[in-house]
């Protein structure tokens, strides 16, 4: 086995629906046979939520038994959950898994959390109520498309990477730059929460992109196919028949919750008996989706630190391994 010290961090991030998770555990039983065993960090905002399985793709539990996984099912859906806290969290995990003579293994598609873990993230300010009701009077009254053409003013690095019609981001982004006057994209490019453990410098970061966007959006309708054949709107129903969860929760506005949530408080307004629109659901959810993988794509481009792997040609898993330990064995040459 390797020394602490010589463990660096390893990261694994790219779209939804790109193999991360099947890339990750076959990493992790490669290094395993070679006496280095793996921790995965979960890096993605949905997974954090308990009840929350289906729609997110959580890992089955066979798979978090393969290797130890971290961040996952450790907030209540009514629960928010920040990337200060996920830098906190991951700072605190990389710590404890090198003390137990482990590599962490970060994975996951949420983008923002990797750069604020990487590039360290400012004191942004807490949501303020007030200020998110007079958004959403605005939004009422001009819509979310004025909005994001107003965000693009202020600050056109955020409005960028945003479709018009996201609305809680674009309400986050403006909520950001009424209470501070700086622009959020500020915020993500700052130091100053740095890291207190060398979490990258020493480690590397994999990116699965696809070549060609034509395979991702196959795979991404696939994937809600399967979500919908698992029982997907019965967790949502069930999600909502607690009585205490809001669409408007960071939970209930994951890709996939939402639109299910929407077509439900649709259907109830329609005569009893009325079934499910299922293929809305199911055109809204996948477009939805794929608005998600455009901005993680985005994303992934401005971090010039990261290794690309073709995640769409044959052989993808075993590429990404040998990218992995190459790597290593040059760390440790």
């Amino acid at each position: 086995m390797q020394e602490v010290h010589a463990l660096p961090t390893i990261a694994i991030a790219g779209p939804t629906a790109s193999g991360k998770t099947a890339g990750a555990l076959a990493l992790a039983a490669v290094l395993g046979q070679r006496g280095i065993p793996v921790e995965i960090i979960s890096v993605d905002s949905a997974l954090v939520y308990r009840g929350m399985d289906i729609g997110t793709a959580k890992p089955t539990p066979e798979e978090r038994a393969a290797a130890p996984h971290h961040l996952i099912d450790i907030r209540d859906p009514l629960q928010a959950y920040s990337a200060a806290e996920f830098v906190q969290d991951a700072t605190r995990l990389i710590a404890e898994i090198r003390t137990r003579g482990a590599l962490p293994l970060l994975a996951g598609g949420t983008m923002l959390y990797f750069k604020a873990l990487f590039d360290g993230i400012d004191d942004m300010p807490a949501a303020d109520p007030a200020m998110r009701a007079q958004i959403e009077a605005q939004a009422a009254e001009q819509g979310w498309p004025a909005l994001h053409a107003e965000l693009a003013r202020v600050d056109p690095v955020t409005a960028a990477r945003l479709a018009p019609a996201d609305s809680q981001r674009i309400q986050r982004a403006l909520e950001v730059w009424h209470l501070s006057g700086q622009p959020l994209s500020s915020f993500h490019t700052t130091k100053k929460i740095a890291t207190s453990t060398d979490t990258t410098s020493a480690g590397a970061l994999f990116s699965l992109e696809p070549d060609d966007r034509v395979w991702l959006h196959g795979r991404i309708a696939q994937r809600f196919d399967a979500m919908l054949a698992s029982g997907f709107i019965d967790e949502v129903s069930a999600l909502r028949a607690r009585g205490d969860l809001r669409p408007d929760l960071p939970s209930m506005r994951c890709v996939g919750y939402r639109q299910a949530w929407e077509e439900l408080d649709f259907q109830a307004t329609r005569a009893p008996g009325t079934p499910l629109n299922l293929a809305h659901l199911r055109e809204r959810g996948i477009a939805a989706t794929r608005q998600l993988a455009k901005r993680q794509i985005t994303w992934l481009r401005s971090m010039p630190q990261r290794q690309v792997i073709a995640c769409d040609r044959p052989g993808a898993v075993d590429a990404l391994v040998r990218a992995a330990l190459l790597r290593l064995e040059q760390r440790n040459a």
